[in-house]
């Protein structure tokens, strides 16, 4: 497939016992609160493959879709058919410096990382992963256009086509066009979809609180099990001993998951309690899913007069046991000889009189 140059003037554009337990505590606490204590509350690797055209202007050049005259730009490629057929798109590669650029292209599969960004596998991954087949960048062919030669102030529009297997299964098959260039590489993302049933599912798991004050967070794991990509929403409900707490309503995340991806998020909560026992219930979902729900429990203790009250308690008790000591003391020396043998009612020497005559 022959490259196009089109050497144009180009702009630089820079770029319930458990409760209780709790309850008691509460209560001593604020008796310790009210005796004069103060609480203070607790307060890559792989190249990104983005959302829009991926582009690297900074390094004097960029790459994006090619689009026609009158037609508005496009942010990324979408291409979609049946398993077994071939589909074309174009690639415009533009030289926005004064010396020549070689540009060397390839096909990648797209994938989230832990925390959820996406990203693209390097080259040497484009291959099978753990005995699976071949992602979708094995899919993709330049022709003879693998390496481009732009020259200066030159736009080349790459052609390239993407081979659907006949095997293929049906969804979503995130990818990218990777553009390399001294050492630097732009990643154009690419909607690949082959038809047939589509299945949108989630789960949501391990879910735990961590920090205290305005720093607590909710962590949880977010699990794409269907085979489309899916824009999630996560809301926050909480039940505590003291009635509702304040939790968080229904946002979208800023995530994209993939399919049959896992990531792993934290959800700040600023509205978490300084004391209580807090039952927690995150519910997530995504257009076409069915709601995923996980709960989880957490303790909050504001740790500052918690300390406080237990020393108090701590000296109380050693009080109470120096007390409990001096009594059996002094039992002790009233009882008499230990070893002394105790006499009958009926057997005991007559007393006498204290007149200083005997009897």
């Amino acid at each position: 497939m022959p490259v196009l140059h089109t050497p144009t003037p180009l702009p630089h554009t820079p770029t319930t016992g458990r409760r209780l337990c709790t309850a008691l505590l509460a209560a001593a606490l604020l008796l310790g609160a009210a005796g004069g204590a103060t609480a203070a509350s607790d307060t890559s690797g792989p190249a990104a493959a983005s959302g829009p055209a991926a582009g690297a202007d900074e390094a004097g050049w960029t790459a994006e879709p090619a689009a026609a005259s009158a037609a508005p730009a496009r942010p990324y490629f979408y291409l979609a058919g049946p398993a077994g057929t071939v589909l074309e798109d174009r690639l415009a590669l533009t030289n926005t410096s004064d010396r020549e650029r070689t540009v060397t292209l390839r096909g990648a599969d797209a994938y989230n990382t832990a925390a959820g960004a996406l990203a693209v596998r390097p080259a040497e991954a484009a291959g099978p992963r753990s005995g699976a087949d071949p992602g979708a960048g094995s899919w993709f062919s330049f022709g003879a256009a693998t390496t481009v030669k732009v020259p200066p102030r030159t736009r080349a529009v790459v052609p390239f086509t993407v081979t659907l297997p006949p095997a293929s299964l049906p969804g979503d098959h995130p990818a990218a066009v990777i553009a390399a260039a001294d050492g630097r590489e732009a990643g154009v993302r690419v909607h690949l979809r082959v038809g047939g049933p589509t299945l949108a599912a989630l789960t949501v798991e391990d879910v735990s609180v961590r920090g205290r004050g305005a720093r607590t967070v909710v962590a949880y794991t977010l699990v794409n099990r269907g085979n489309v990509a899916l824009a999630p929403e996560l809301a926050l409900r909480a039940e505590g001993l003291f009635g509702e707490v304040p939790g968080r309503t229904a946002r979208a995340l800023p995530v994209e998951l993939l399919p049959g991806q896992r990531v792993s998020l934290t959800e700040p909560w600023p509205g978490a309690p300084v004391l209580d026992d807090v039952d927690l219930t995150l519910t997530v979902t995504a257009p076409g899913a069915a709601p995923a729900t996980a709960t989880a429990s957490a303790w909050f203790l504001p740790w500052g007069v918690a300390a406080r009250v237990g020393a108090g308690l701590l000296g109380l008790g050693g009080v109470a046991l120096a007390a409990l000591f001096l009594v059996r003391g002094r039992r002790a020396r009233g009882a008499g000889p230990a070893d002394e043998e105790p006499v009958p009612a009926g057997k005991r020497a007559p007393e006498h009189e204290l007149t200083g005559a005997s009897r």
